[in-house]
């Protein structure tokens, strides 16, 4: 059986254990604030409430003011949506009623009656001149086109929302295939085309062209007195480069100088996600070229064209960030088939939000400097004399017994106590002053000395290690040195001996070779540790220019003797940071391989110039010569050691050249020429 249970314990009020831990966390922070000093103390109760409410309330308001500009923006944006879609539907409404008023003409009735196509014809084309409208047709009860004010129908109609238009009546807008604008009005195609252009944050897509129309279509049947249907009057506008229609939106919605600080307002019929009519100017363009064919971003098109909801907010649009707002275009039949689009430029309103939020700081920031400066000047009046009479008796502690508080121009409870001490101190000073100024130059003797002996055992225990190990090394290194070149000279005895017989052990010998000049560097660098200044040298911002026309001093003997023409293209400004010596010796060794790829003569071209190495400046050497070149095979293996293709060469030119490079970060790169004529090309690049 159950134990019964006790009454239950109210939740809202907190458990013992609760209030324990409170109590001690409290009790905590009191006993950190008792260990601090007066100064202290005193600056936190006069900085805590400056330095924590008064920024709170910045952080909140420059929060609030930064979504209170940002709903005012989005604000005014929507009520220009409305001005824009109020203005469409007018024009909608106007096409209706100009539509309606000519089914009812009496002028269309007669003309009808008497059966004339010609003057039918001609009687349409004066009702769209008078409307201003695009085109106008006359169909038959049954729905079929009948004329239209470019002439009688010639072939069968292609089904089309202007044919089931007929049944619906009313005003709409639709979409029309190239072949179904062909019957309503031959004359407009050129208007319809768009090529689309290539727009940054749009959709993927493959098409290359619009080639649908958008219209405003109107329908209104054409009835006798007895109230027969003698027929359907259809008429519309091409909304595709309908320029005047939609700079009239523009105006209507941003006249002149509703936009502060230069910002554009800019207005946009849209084709699914193309811009069919539109005041927005292309990007890189001149003033007057159109952005017509461009894409909306792939994130609005989601939203309006997607989920059919309204955007209000920021947009990239063509090649600027805009305020925007975007609304579905639906036809008669419910589908979204475009979008209406105004919008106006960000950036001014933005330096608008961010010098608001600059003053709004900087007013907080004066404010608590301001506060705390006062509150400061006031405390540092209190715990000053403190300060004093610590730091006199810190001084009297370290044996100046001549220190004193001196006069702090209190008269309260702590100047007088600050009197006191004075007294209290000379008191001491008689009787002690003597033995304690002996005594302090001793131990101050003592410990000097103590210091400089310490310091000189130090200096010389390590010169003394410094010098083993330098010598030590150095003598290693040489030793090793020896045996390494009896094997490696051994090794090319044995393939000289064995001859064709040698590729049988090829392998093995080129493990041996890689294992000794594994050796060699390991030795190398044992030496550049013992002799360490000989391994860097000096480092100095380098004229790249300057470098060419030095190392070509030193190789002037051998391209005059091989006959070979020098052309120099000296354009780099750059000045890298490394040895003058090592990268002269990249540079020469990068001559005297040119000179030998062209012992019969040729050209050689020198060029530096500053280029962009990733993120940052670099400088381009370009040796260029007219040589056989670089085969594949020989390029792969250039910049690896021992690899030459002369029979007297080391193989060790271009391995040490490119070492030298990268240590100060930089490339060493070959290659075939790239402007028609055979040679090779080696390029050095140094961040500047």
């Amino acid at each position: 059986m159950a134990a019964e249970a006790g009454p239950s314990a109210d939740p809202t009020l907190p458990s013992p254990g609760t209030t324990s831990i409170k109590l001690k966390a409290f009790t905590g922070l009191a006993g950190r604030f008792d260990q601090l000093s007066v100064r202290h103390k005193l600056l936190a109760l006069v900085l805590l409430p400056l330095l924590l409410v008064l920024p709170a309330l910045g952080v909140l308001l420059l929060a609030w003011s930064n979504s209170a500009l940002d709903q005012l923006l989005i604000t005014k944006i929507r009520s220009d949506l409305a001005v824009a879609h109020g203005y469409f539907d007018r024009v909608r409404a106007e096409v209706g009623s100009s539509t309606g008023a000519m089914a009812e003409s009496n002028a269309l009735h007669l003309a009808i009656g008497q059966g004339d196509a010609a003057r039918l014809v001609l009687l349409l084309q004066t009702l769209r001149e008078r409307e201003g409208l695009d085109f106008i047709q006359l169909r038959r009860p049954d729905g079929s086109l009948w004329l239209g004010d470019s002439g009688p129908a010639l072939a069968a109609e292609p089904p089309s929302p202007a044919q089931a238009a007929v049944a619906q009546g009313g005003t709409s807008v639709e979409v029309l295939a190239p072949e179904q604008l062909a019957v309503l009005g031959p004359a407009l195609a050129s208007r319809v085309s768009v090529p689309l252009v290539e727009t940054r944050n749009a959709a993927p897509t493959d098409r290359a062209r619009e080639d649908r129309a958008m219209v405003l279509l109107s329908t209104r049947a054409v009835q006798a007195a007895d109230g027969a249907v003698l027929g359907h009057l259809q008429a519309g506008l091409l909304l595709n480069r309908n320029l005047p229609f939609i700079d009239h939106i523009n105006e209507i919605v941003y006249p002149e100088g509703s936009l502060p600080y230069g910002s554009r307002g800019t207005a946009t019929l849209f084709l699914d996600d193309v811009r069919i009519s539109t005041n927005v100017r292309l990007f890189g363009a001149e003033q007057d070229e159109r952005a017509i064919g461009t894409r909306v971003s792939q994130a609005v098109r989601e939203v309006v064209l997607g989920s059919g909801r309204t955007w209000l907010d920021r947009a990239f649009v063509v090649n600027d960030w805009y305020v925007s707002a975007y609304e579905p275009i639906q036809d008669s039949a419910g589908r979204r088939v475009g979008m209406l689009y105004v919008g106006f430029t960000e950036e001014p309103f933005r330096w608008i939000k961010v010098a608001i939020l600059l003053a709004i700081g900087a007013t907080s920031f004066l404010v608590m400097i301001g506060g705390a400066w006062v509150s400061l000047s006031w405390a540092r009046r209190i715990f000053a004399p403190l300060e004093a009479m610590t730091r006199t008796m810190r001084r009297v502690e370290d044996g100046d017994l001549h220190a004193r508080v001196g006069g702090t121009g209190r008269s309260d409870e702590i100047g007088q106590l600050a009197g006191h001490l004075d007294h209290l101190l000379d008191t001491i000073d008689d009787k002690t002053q003597a033995l304690q100024r002996w005594n302090a130059e001793l131990d101050a003797k003592v410990a000097e000395r103590t210091r400089e002996l310490e310091a000189a055992q130090g200096q010389l225990v390590r010169s003394e290690k410094l010098a083993t190990v330098g010598q030590l090394t150095a003598s290693i290194a040489h030793e090793i040195n020896n045996p390494i070149a009896v094997i490696q000279g051994n090794l090319d005895l044995m393939r000289e001996l064995l001859g064709p017989e040698a590729q049988k052990v090829r392998a093995e010998l080129k493990l041996a070779d890689e294992q000794i000049e594994r050796m060699r560097l390991i030795v190398t660098q044992l030496l550049q540790y013992a002799r360490p200044t000989e391994f860097a040298g000096y480092v100095e911002p380098l004229d790249p220019n300057r470098l060419i026309e030095d190392s070509l001093v030193l190789a002037w003997h051998q391209l005059s003797r091989h006959g070979i023409a020098v052309h120099r293209d000296l354009q780099a400004c750059g000045q890298p940071a490394v040895n003058r010596v090592e990268m002269q010796q990249v540079i020469v060794n990068l001559l005297v391989n040119a000179i030998q790829a062209m012992p019969q003569g040729g050209e050689l071209t020198l060029r530096t110039q500053d280029v962009t190495a990733g993120s940052g400046r670099a400088v381009q050497w370009q040796v260029e010569d007219t040589g056989p070149g670089l085969s594949p095979e020989l390029l792969a293996e250039l910049f690896k050691p021992f690899v030459s293709r002369r029979k007297d060469g080391t193989g060790l030119g271009l391995w040490i050249s490119r070492s030298l490079v990268e240590r100060y970060g930089g490339t060493l790169e070959a290659g075939p020429r790239t402007d028609g004529v055979s040679g090779a090309v080696f390029i050095v690049r140094l961040p500047a």
